[in-house]
C-alpha cells in the first residue's frame, strides 16, 4: 500500500510539474518571440558586430555569421551578469554548471546567436566549476577520512563523459533543432522529477534520524545545550548506518595538497590532454575525410581504455568507490557497463545541448547512493575537464569574443565560491544535505523551462520561414 501511495503521489507530481512547465515555457516563448521581433526591426546597426568564422585551415567548413553585441555598461550585461551570478551559484551547488540558465540568458538578454552564447557558457561554465573545484579541494567527506572529490567515481565516468560530448557536438550538426529541443524538455523533466523525489525521500531519512539521534542523546544524558551534528553515512542499495558527532570531534578542513591523489588525477589530465589534441588536429582536416574519421576513432580506446580499467579494477575488489563508505564492493558487471553508459550518455547529451554532463551524472551518482556532497563535488571536477577542453577549442575557432568571456567568467567565479560558502553554512546549521538535491532539482527544471521556451521560439521561426527541418549532413558542415 505504501508503495502504491507513493507511486500515485509521484504520478501527481510528474503531472503538475509538466503542466507549471508548460505554462511558464510559454511566458518564456513569448519574451524571446518579442526579443527576436526587435533584433528583426531595429535599425541600430552599430549596437551588433558581425563576425565571419574564419574557414582558413578547414577545408570543406562553411563560414558562420556570428552576431556579437558591442560591450558597454547598460541594463543589459547588469541583468545579465546578475542572472549569471545566481545561475553560477546554484549551478556549482547543484554540480550541473549552470549552462541551463546561461544560454538563454546571453541568447535573450545580452543579445548573441546561439553559438556564441554556447560557446561563452562554456567559459562560464569552465570558470564556475574550476571555483568549485578550489574550494572543494580542502574539503573532506562528510563522514569518513576522505576527499570529497571521489577520483575513482571520477576515473569511472569522466573518460566516458569527455567521449560522449565529442559524440554529442557532432549530433548536434546532424539533428534538427526541434529534436534537440524535444530530447532537451524530456531529458530534463524526466531527470529533475527523480532528483526532486530523491530529494523528498533524503529529507524523510534525515528528519527520522534527527529524531533518532535526539532520543539516543537524551537517554545518555547529553545535555542539549550541547551542540551536536547528525549526519548519514554514505548508503547502498541496503541502506546504512548513522553517526552523531560532536563538533569538537570533527576533523578541521585539510590542506589542498592532501586532498589531491596524484596518480588518479594525472591519468584523468593524460586522458584530457590526448582527446584535446585530437579535436584540435581534426578541426584543421577536411569533414569526413579518412584522416577526420581516424582522428574520431583514436578517440575511442583512449577513453574506453581508461574506463575499462577502472571498472576491472573495482570488479576484482583492487580498488572501490569509497565514498559508499565500503557498500557495493562486489560489483557486477551489468552495474559496470551500465555506469560506463550512463557516462556516455551524459557527454552525448552536454554535446548535443551545448551544456555540462552534470544534468545526468548528479541524478546519476545519487541513485548510485553517493552522498549528495560527494555527487555535487565530483560532477563538477568531471565537468571542469569536459567544459575546459570545449572552451580551448573554441577559442581557437574564434567562436566568442574575449572581453565577454574574461567578465561573465569572473562573475561565475565568483558566484561559485559565495554559492558554496553559504551552501556550507546552512547544511552545517540545519544538518539537511538534501538541500544539494533540491538545488539539483531546481536548477535543472528551469533549465529545461528556459531552454525549451528558446528552442520553441527557433523552431517556430524556422517554420515560418519555410527552412529545413529535417537531418543535416555532417560532411556538408
Amino acid at each position: 500500500m505504501a508503495g502504491t501511495g507513493a507511486e500515485r503521489w509521484g504520478s501527481r507530481l510528474t503531472g503538475m510539474v509538466v503542466i507549471i512547465a508548460f505554462l511558464v515555457m510559454a511566458s518564456v516563448y513569448a519574451l524571446a518571440k518579442e526579443n527576436l521581433d526587435q533584433k528583426v526591426t531595429e535599425g541600430d546597426e552599430t549596437h551588433y558586430v558581425m563576425r565571419l568564422s574564419k574557414s582558413q585551415g578547414q577545408p570543406g567548413r562553411v563560414g558562420h555569421y556570428h552576431v556579437w553585441p558591442d560591450m558597454k555598461l547598460g541594463w543589459k550585461i547588469v541583468v545579465g551578469a546578475i542572472i549569471g551570478f545566481f545561475g553560477a551559484a546554484f549551478g556549482s551547488v547543484g554540480g550541473v554548471g549552470g549552462g541551463g540558465i546561461f544560454v538563454p540568458m546571453l541568447t535573450l538578454i545580452i543579445g548573441f546567436d546561439q553559438k556564441s552564447s554556447t560557446a561563452l557558457s562554456k567559459f562560464m561554465i569552465m570558470g564556475g566549476a574550476a571555483a568549485t573545484v578550489f574550494y572543494n579541494l580542502r574539503q573532506r567527506h562528510p563522514t569518513l577520512e576522505l576527499p570529497i572529490i571521489d577520483y575513482d567515481l571520477a576515473l569511472l565516468f569522466q573518460p566516458m563523459l569527455v567521449l560522449g560530448i565529442s559524440i554529442g557536438v557532432s549530433f548536434n550538426v546532424i539533428f534538427a533543432d526541434w529534436m534537440i529541443t524535444i530530447l532537451l524538455i524530456l531529458v530534463f523533466m524526466v531527470m529533475s522529477t527523480k532528483a526532486f523525489l530523491k530529494g523528498v525521500e533524503t529529507w524523510k531519512k534525515e528528519t527520522i534520524t534527527k529524531k533518532e539521534a535526539a532520543l539516543r542523546l537524551q537517554s545518555n544524558g547529553v545535555s542539549n545545550d550541547q551542540e551536536v551534528e547528525v549526519k548519514p553515512l554514505p548508503e547502498g542499495p541496503s541502506g546504512g548506518t548513522r553517526t552523531e558527532e560532536t563538533k569538537d570531534s570533527k576533523r578541521p578542513e585539510v590542506s589542498i595538497l592532501e586532498n589531491i591523489y596524484w596518480k588518479e588525477l594525472g591519468i584523468l589530465v593524460a586522458v584530457w590532454v590526448i582527446i584535446l589534441a585530437l579535436q584540435i588536429a581534426k578541426n584543421y582536416t577536411k569533414t569526413c575525410s579518412a584522416l577526420y574519421w581516424v582522428l574520431n576513432l583514436l578517440q575511442i580506446p583512449v577513453a574506453a581504455g581508461v574506463s575499462l580499467y577502472e571498472a576491472v579494477s573495482l570488479y576484482k575488489g583492487r580498488r572501490v568507490i569509497a565514498s559508499k563508505g565500503g557498500a557495493d564492493k562486489n560489483w557486477r558487471v551489468h552495474q559496470l557497463v551500465l555506469y560506463c553508459a550512463g557516462g556516455i550518455v551524459a557527454g552525448i547529451v552536454g554535446g548535443l545541448l551545448g551544456l555540462g554532463g552534470g544534468f545526468i551524472l548528479g541524478p546519476l551518482f545519487l541513485e548510485m547512493g553517493i552522498p549528495p556532497q560527494v555527487s555535487s563535488a565530483t560532477a563538477t571536477f568531471a565537468m571542469t575537464f569536459s567544459s575546459s577542453m570545449s572552451v580551448v577549442e573554441y577559442y581557437l575557432l574564434k567562436r566568442f569574443p574575449v572581453p565577454y568571456a574574461l567578465y561573465f567568467c569572473a562573475v561565475a567565479i565568483i558566484a561559485a565560491f559565495v554559492g558554496q560558502h553559504v551552501v556550507t553554512k546552512v547544511i552545517a546549521i540545519l544538518g539537511r544535505a538534501s538541500l544539494i538535491i533540491f538545488v539539483l532539482a531546481g536548477t535543472i527544471f528551469v533549465s529545461a523551462i528556459s531552454l525549451g521556451g528558446v528552442g520553441v521560439v527557433h523552431m517556430v521561426e524556422k517554420i515560418e520561414h519555410k527552412e529545413r527541418l529535417g537531418f543535416e549532413s555532417l560532411c556538408t558542415y
